[in-house]
């Protein structure tokens, strides 16, 4: 579903992405680690366009997409769910789905009944001002917003930053249930290893923008972890 090889990825002229490459399967869920400043969220947004790389390519799906815009990339299927959520405060739950929907190119602004499904405690709140919801509100809505489009490829940056337990629990059986269902591959960039553990098959793990461990998640040992990732 995605293959991304050797790409390199500044800002401005600091080099932060060196040589990156990762492959995703139909249905898979993986996972991106790192200590901060390892080049997580930069490579979510190389797959988006937002920060596009200098050299290297990204597929998705067989098609090149290395040089398409972000909107053209939204287009193909990737929906993306940024670190902070970015919710338009100002538009209510319903509003901020439907732009979402525009966003993909969709015409009607019907949101798809399996968007409350997943998230029926969006519902009834439908007509209130996102800026006004909980975290774990704004959270679900994000990602609500984000399957409103129907992607291919789901990217999430930081999936349970700031929720409470029980909050994070629904998301953990949410994303879980969203390959099988929707069709979809999941990369997520997260910091909570028992998340990581229960959810996803494959882990990445970034250190100064260079990949130094990949493997199935069994191989997410504490030797791995405490080597790559603790401080």
């Amino acid at each position: 579903m995605l293959k991304i090889t050797g790409i390199d990825t500044y800002y401005g002229t600091s080099h932060i992405l060196h040589g990156v490459s990762l492959e995703i399967g139909e249905g898979e869920l993986v996972a991106v680690l790192g200590r901060n400043g390892a080049g997580k969220t930069t490579l979510l947004r190389s797959i988006t366009g937002v920060n596009p790389p200098r050299n290297g390519a990204i597929h998705l799906d067989g098609i090149e997409i290395t040089r398409l815009k972000s909107h053209e990339r939204a287009h193909l299927g990737i929906g993306y769910v940024p670190q902070g959520r970015q919710i338009i405060p100002d538009l209510t739950v319903e509003a901020n789905i439907q732009v979402a929907l525009l966003g993909r190119g969709r015409k009607s602004r019907a949101i798809p009944p399996y968007v409350y499904e997943y998230f029926p405690a969006l519902k009834p709140i439908g007509g209130r001002k996102a800026g006004v919801l909980s975290g774990g509100q704004q959270q679900q809505l994000a990602i609500a917003r984000a399957l409103a489009q129907e992607p291919k490829l789901l990217l999430l940056d930081e999936p349970t930053e700031g929720l409470q337990p029980s909050v994070v629990e629904e998301i953990d059986d949410i994303i879980k249930r969203i390959p099988g269902e929707r069709d979809c591959s999941v990369l997520l960039v997260e910091q909570n290893l028992d998340f990581v553990r229960d959810v996803t098959q494959k882990f990445t793990i970034l250190d100064t923008g260079r990949i130094v461990a990949q493997g199935e998640i069994g191989e997410l040992t504490d030797e791995v972890v405490k080597h790559h990732l603790q401080v």
